[in-house]
């Protein structure tokens, strides 16, 4: 108890010393000196929750389940943490007709979820399990060509679904809009001109 106390008021007396250093800064080597005075604070915060946070690298959004291996979860495989914390959505919601669940928008959620079965399963092989084209076309006994097909259509009817969403509420000036939505818009609409371009010039 004496330690936990003695910890607590380390704390205190560094925090209210940063106060004080805030309150005394002048000059601009007195900010710099508040400022990576927070640097560090913030560095050895987030290190702290490293320890604890469960996260998916880069590499693991990237490749899903490496070489293809679903089940037994490796322990280090975040799904497999995420259970063990007794969050069990990532597991529950494993699969092509559920795994709108695990998206945390809506709006992107809701076309996922209004696909068909067959638009649904070419999506989750490609985009959760990290399938190949010819992979899926095996595992279902169609062309890969097939599978590019389908895979293209539902990712057309995703897209044009949330750019009308993003869009309309622009139009209405709403300010939920983020920056990555806005990207994403223009992205589509310069993708729209150029196949509109394209079949203009045939005509």
């Amino acid at each position: 108890m004496g330690q936990i106390n003695r910890k607590q008021l380390a704390r205190n007396a560094r925090a209210e010393a940063l106060i004080r250093m805030e309150e005394a800064a002048r000059t601009v080597e007195d900010f710099q000196a508040v400022i990576e005075e927070w640097d560090r604070r913030d560095a050895n915060r987030e290190r702290r929750q490293r320890l604890y946070e469960v996260q998916r690298t880069e590499d693991m959004l990237e490749l899903g389940y490496t070489g293809g291996q679903v089940y037994p979860i490796p322990y280090f495989h975040p799904s497999w943490r995420e259970t063990i914390n007794g969050e069990f959505d990532a597991m529950i919601y494993d699969n092509a007709n559920e795994m709108w669940q695990i998206v945390e928008d809506w709006d992107i959620a809701k076309p996922i979820k209004t696909l068909t079965e067959k638009q649904k399963d070419v999506l989750f092989l490609t985009a959760v399990r990290h399938c190949t084209p010819q992979q899926i076309a095996c595992y279902q006994d169609k062309t890969d060509r097939a599978v590019r097909k389908l895979l293209a259509a539902a990712l057309a009817y995703a897209r044009d679904h949330l750019a009308f969403t993003i869009r309309e509420r622009i139009d209405a000036e709403m300010p939920d809009m983020t920056w990555m939505k806005r990207t994403f818009l223009a992205w589509y609409e310069e993708q729209q001109k150029i196949v509109l371009d394209k079949s203009t010039s045939k005509e």
